[in-house]
């Protein structure tokens, strides 16, 4: 038995899918819930799609209690980088402030931040030994100049996971905000907002979530909330947005006024679907199962030879595991395993494996073995 019922991938009848770090896959019972969307919409026009826009504040409601947040510190948003770039332009910076971002971040969580430069912020990229932002390496590159610490709670490349927790200490220690991507952690781990200290979080719905391309949140701690500046206001943004003459009415105090416009209500949907599905099948069991799943794959890699290229111990270890095989071109590994139906992400640095919940050890075992017969008719791009 696996914790997400493998009756909810279609995927599985086709691939061992192995690559939720890229792009996940919508379970059975959200296709059925954005089927009966489309179909609303297209018979019943504004009839069909009001009750979805009427549900939104209880979206909110369960995004926040996913993360352990208020829904009135939640924002729908497009992506990732339209959450990052709400704090970091609602900041009140002031001469010599500074960010400390590493310099393993993706892109979607570096270039906004970096873009401050253009208005007198100074962007201090540390370097970052295998993803490793322990609370002693920070403690070592904060400044008293240091505003914001941004990093990803699970790095994209190796899968380190960053104890957010005392990362928040120290920074908070130091007056510092702690800004969190969690796109590569959240929907395999669980995380409590509140029990972290994490100032900001956000993450698209695309990968661990198993939702649609296009939608994600943002959360936002109350009393930093307040103090954020609007930078792009829209009809959204006001107290009471159905007043719609009323120009001049005050903005919402709440994350939601940085929605601006109508959200992507068919995405919020598939994250709702989403996140009723973890709630089902319990996020600490989902966890553990990719931990375990992982564990057995480095396991397995160690044995033949491979060479482990993510950090795994106690707290570190996540649903990411990249490697390489000496002597062997990860391309070309990568393409291999994908000619047998095994879907890995992979680059000339390794070959980057992510299971979910509803991977079995079988498939894992499956995996290894192929990778061992390749090693005895070596393979090369």
């Amino acid at each position: 038995m696996t914790p997400l019922p493998r009756s909810e991938f279609a995927i599985t009848q086709r691939y061992v899918y192995l690559n939720h770090a890229a792009a996940g896959v919508l379970p059975l019972s959200t296709t059925v819930a954005i089927d009966a969307f489309v179909r609303r919409h297209a018979e019943a026009g504004v009839l069909g799609t009001y009750p979805y826009d009427a549900a939104l504040p209880e979206y909110r409601q369960k995004i926040g209690r996913y993360i352990g947040a208020d829904g009135g510190e939640i924002a729908l948003v497009p992506n990732t980088s339209s959450a990052a770039n709400i704090v970091a332009l609602g900041i009140d910076w002031r001469p010599g402030d500074e960010v400390i971002l590493g310099d393993n971040e993706f892109p979607a969580n570096a270039v906004p931040w970096i873009a401050l430069r253009e208005r007198g912020i100074t962007v201090r990229l540390i370097s970052i030994d295998r993803g490793r932002l322990t609370p002693d390496a920070l403690r070592r590159e904060l400044s008293p100049r240091t505003r914001i610490v941004a990093l990803s709670w699970v790095s994209y490349a190796d899968g380190y996971r960053h104890d957010l927790a005392a990362l928040a200490e120290v920074a908070h220690r130091a007056n510092a905000l702690l800004c969190v991507d969690a796109m590569q952690g959240l929907g395999a781990f669980p995380v409590d907002v509140r029990a972290t200290g994490v100032d900001a979080l956000y993450a698209g719905g695309a990968k661990w979530m198993l939702g649609l391309h296009g939608v994600g949140f943002l959360c936002v701690r109350r009393q930093l909330g307040e103090r954020l500046r609007l930078t792009m206001p829209g009809w959204r943004s006001l107290q009471d947005m159905w007043d719609f003459h009323n120009y001049e009415q005050p903005y919402s105090t709440d994350t939601m006024r940085f929605e601006g416009g109508t959200p992507n209500l068919i995405g919020a949907l598939s994250l709702m679907s989403s996140i009723a599905l973890f709630e089902r099948s319990g996020p600490a069991a989902i966890a553990q199962h990719i931990l375990e799943l992982t564990d057995r794959f480095c396991d397995g890699l160690h044995r033949m030879g491979a060479e482990v290229r993510s950090v795994r111990g106690e707290g570190v270890s996540s649903g990411i595991v990249t490697f390489r095989i000496p002597r062997h071109d990860s391309i070309a590994v990568g393409r291999a395993l994908e000619k047998e139906g095994i879907i890995t992400t992979y680059r000339s640095g390794g070959v980057r494996v992510s299971p979910h919940g509803y991977n079995t050890p079988a498939e894992i075992d499956g995996a290894l073995e192929m990778l061992k017969q390749l090693i005895r008719a070596p393979i090369r791009a």
